[in-house]
């Protein structure tokens, strides 16, 4: 037993299980498991708040992707009814045009007939005032005195009754 005593070895092994013995009587392993414990739990803890923040971000990315797809479909549509009212204006323009260009010639013919009349109406005018003139001198001849001054006054009147 005196080499026991003696060698150095004993005594450090004695004093380790001292030590040890100290710190399970002051509760170190109990320490140190609830240590580990608080730390597993704050671990899970910021596991759970990584997942939670992961799926909001996923249900944003999902609520953005179906706002952009929305608003794609309302660009669409917007572009689509521009496109009917453009063809729809097009059309409506078209037709007031070839109405404008309908109702301009309707016009325009109308103005000819009316020139080509009125053309009409003083060329008869003159050919009659042509033609009284010279039946005026022709009967002038050959009716002479107050008779025929008579004569001629009564078939000018009648004459311009009859022509127009």
């Amino acid at each position: 037993m005196q080499d026991i005593i003696n060698n150095p070895e004993y005594w450090v092994l004695l004093s380790f299980l001292i030590f040890c013995g100290i710190l399970y009587y002051l509760g170190v392993p109990g320490l140190l498991g609830k240590g580990l414990d608080d730390r597993s739990e704050r671990i899970r803890h910021e596991l759970d708040e990584a997942r939670r923040l992961r799926e909001e971000a996923q249900a944003l990315l999902t609520e953005y992707q179906k706002k952009a797809r929305e608003a794609e479909e309302e660009a669409k549509s917007i572009i689509d009814q521009a496109r009917r009212e453009a063809e729809s204006l097009e059309k409506e323009t078209e037709a007031k045009l070839k109405e404008s260009l309908e109702r301009r010639t309707r016009l325009a013919e109308e103005k000819i007939s009316r020139a080509e009349a009125q053309a009409v109406s003083e060329l008869k005018s003159t050919a009659i005032d042509a033609a009284v003139a010279a039946a005026e001198k022709v009967v002038a001849k050959k009716v002479a005195g107050s008779k025929g001054d008579t004569l001629i006054s009564e078939s000018i009147k009648s004459l311009g009754n009859r022509l127009n």
